[in-house]
């Protein structure tokens, strides 16, 4: 079966993969995102807590993803929310490490003139430090898209669903449509993302320095 044959015969599910992957991807991006910038506003007033925060999550990264998905399958049992828990540790690293890194590389010069105008911390931080800080945050959200789309095609192995489940199935199966599919959906899919991101990294950028 070629792979135009198994689109018109099978098109339902390899759109439903899709869907399934993109709801994985979104609501661990949601998640990931919120949770790394709270721990980074809470930590990133304690620069040795920062570094050993930042060196604690790259172990964590360091970890084979099929070796965390099996660690957390007794506690947390197969599919979707053991691979979104994963997904979601493993992006701490990326965003994290980009957040505090976006933050600490703002202008003391700009932080000092803002405080000597009256500004609060509050104010500062929404209104100085997280705008000029974003191009570099946004680089973490970047890596960190990428490298979800990734990881959740290797979720499937622990029942997740997704693109993954085609290229597995397919391999089990020995289905070459299948293993084509799977690898174009999940490949575009990223290739898509990064072009998306590189765009808003290029807008971003020349916007902070046309403020600035």
């Amino acid at each position: 079966m070629t792979m135009g044959e198994y689109a018109r015969e099978y098109g339902d599910r390899l759109t439903d993969a899709l869907v399934q992957h993109l709801r994985i991807v979104g609501v661990t991006l949601l998640i990931s995102i919120v949770l790394a910038l709270v721990l980074t506003l809470v930590i990133i007033r304690f620069k040795r807590l920062s570094a050993i925060v930042v060196r604690l999550l790259g172990g964590v990264y360091a970890i084979p993803s099929l070796a965390l998905f099996s660690l957390l399958i007794p506690f947390t049992g197969i599919g979707e929310p053991t691979a979104i828990i994963v997904l979601v540790a493993y992006n701490q690293f990326l965003l994290i490490r980009n957040f505090i890194a976006g933050l600490d590389g703002v202008d003391p010069g700009v932080i000092e003139a803002a405080v000597g105008c009256g500004m609060s911390r509050m104010r500062l931080l929404l209104t100085v430090r997280l705008p000029l800080a974003f191009p570099v945050m946004l680089a973490g959200v970047h890596l960190s898209i990428i490298s979800t789309i990734g990881i959740a095609t290797i979720a499937a192995a622990i029942g997740a669903g997704g693109i993954g489940k085609l290229l597995f199935e397919g391999m089990r199966t020995r289905n070459t449509a299948k293993i084509l599919w799977g690898t174009v959906l999940a490949g575009g899919l990223a290739i898509v993302a990064n072009f998306l991101l590189l765009f808003l990294e290029k807008i971003s950028g020349k916007r902070l320095h046309y403020n600035g």
